[in-house]
């Protein structure tokens, strides 16, 4: 009996710490669900959540213009199809050799520019919603408004991390600990009651 007063105590602080968790914690879990799932379609969106990589006309590198003038070119490109108030602040430069073109990625409203490396003509211009979702998954959409140098995601991954991580294992208690409980209450001994001790004897 006192092994499953026992048990039955730790399912009763395990079932406490997944409630909290969940309580405490669903709006995250709830965002994190979400961008996940999105994320994982982005490349199946038709262009919604990322634009589709286009394609330039020259594999061969020694046949593209520098990134220099690349860079021109996509800068001028954002300024005169989408706003000239824009920042040309760039998040990174991403090199296709195999589509043959250049993506230049700004960091103001997620915009990317696509080039033709050989030409420099424009192939694409669109808004990558898959990075702002991959900040919001993160927790990064913070650091990036507030300036805190990633300060915010790492404690957000860890604080996520560790409570999923509680989630899964009290959750499989929760699960778990009812069937050993069972097992333990049919595998002890019962107890004979005085009627059936006294039949016995005689």
């Amino acid at each position: 009996m006192g092994e499953r007063k026992k048990q039955a105590r730790v399912l009763r602080i395990f079932r406490k710490i997944h409630r909290t968790t969940g309580a405490l914690l669903f709006i995250f879990f709830f965002f994190i669900s979400v961008t996940g799932l999105l994320l994982g379609w982005k490349k199946n969106t038709n262009g919604i959540i990322l634009p589709k990589s286009q394609e330039g006309t020259s594999t061969e590198l020694v046949d593209w213009l520098s990134v220099d003038s690349l860079h021109t070119i996509a800068c001028n490109a954002l300024h005169t199809s989408v706003s000239p108030d824009l920042s040309l602040e760039l998040d990174r430069i991403d090199i296709r050799k195999d589509k043959s073109m250049v993506k230049f990625v700004f960091v103001e409203q997620y915009y990317e520019v696509q080039l033709d490396g050989a030409t420099g003509n424009v192939l694409s211009i669109g808004q990558r919603k898959s990075d702002f979702l991959e900040n919001v998954h993160d927790g990064s959409i913070l650091d990036r408004y507030w300036g805190t140098n990633g300060a915010i995601k790492l404690v957000y991954t860890s604080v996520m991390g560790i409570s999923l991580l509680m989630f899964t294992i009290t959750g499989f208690w929760l699960w778990y600990g009812p069937k050993r409980m069972r097992k333990t209450s049919k595998g002890s001994p019962k107890v004979l009651s005085k009627k059936s001790t006294v039949n016995a004897i005689f």
